[in-house]
């Protein structure tokens, strides 16, 4: 039988983060047998807690597990940096698992960020609020369902990189993320780049590539 998983080792030597596993479609032996492969510090993404809480007790102990973002830390993550510059915003409290997924992301690379909830454009006002603390940012994690109108907003009152994450949330014709990645990439805001539907990580990896750069 053919290896069923090869870990990329060299992963954060050539674009500046390491290897994340997604678990969502694996069972819990590959996970388990990646774990027990891994030499060094992983992250694991989409770790739902039935999977989690099926894993040998002798694993399960090694893991940092949030069940909210569905991460787990394998190995310790890099020390934290002292600023890293990047803060996460949800339009409401329903986008929090998302943001969750970005900020654990960041944690495990040595960024403790920010996560600025519920600050949607149905109140404006809640936004307003913390304007001045959004535009010291260079970079802005933005996670929004429904309409998404919240990227765009703030794309037009930051100076700062804005990674639009674009959610699952909503009624009806919001069609699962549809509605929110397709009003994102229609911004009539300049400048603003997203990621795919719920894709926390990915928007992680995406401020990482920019602080990276400095």
């Amino acid at each position: 039988m053919s290896e069923e998983f090869v870990l990329d080792t060299m992963r954060a030597e050539r674009v500046g983060f390491g290897e994340a596993v997604y678990c969502a479609s694996k069972t819990v032996s590959q996970i388990a047998a990646i774990l027990q492969a891994a030499a060094s510090p992983m992250l694991l993404t989409r770790l739902d807690p039935a999977a989690h809480e099926a894993l040998p007790a002798s694993l399960r102990a090694t893991l940092d597990y949030d069940p909210q973002s569905r991460t787990a830390f394998s190995g310790a993550p890099k020390p934290v940096e002292a600023t890293s510059g990047i803060a996460i915003v949800t339009a409401g409290t329903s986008d929090l698992a998302v943001a969750a997924e970005a900020a654990r992301s960041l944690r495990f690379n040595g960024h403790d960020v920010p996560v600025i909830a519920d600050v949607g454009v149905a109140g404006l006002w809640r936004l307003m609020r913390r304007l001045e603390e959004l535009r010291r940012m260079r970079v802005l994690i933005v996670a929004a369902g429904m309409d998404a109108a919240l990227p765009s907003v703030i794309g037009g009152l930051v100076p700062g990189a804005i990674i639009a994450v674009p959610t699952s949330v909503g009624y009806g014709v919001a069609a699962g993320g549809q509605a929110a990645l397709n009003a994102i990439l229609a911004s009539c805001a300049p400048g603003i780049v997203t990621v795919n539907i719920d894709n926390g990580y990915g928007a992680a990896c995406a401020a990482l590539r920019i602080i990276n750069m400095r």
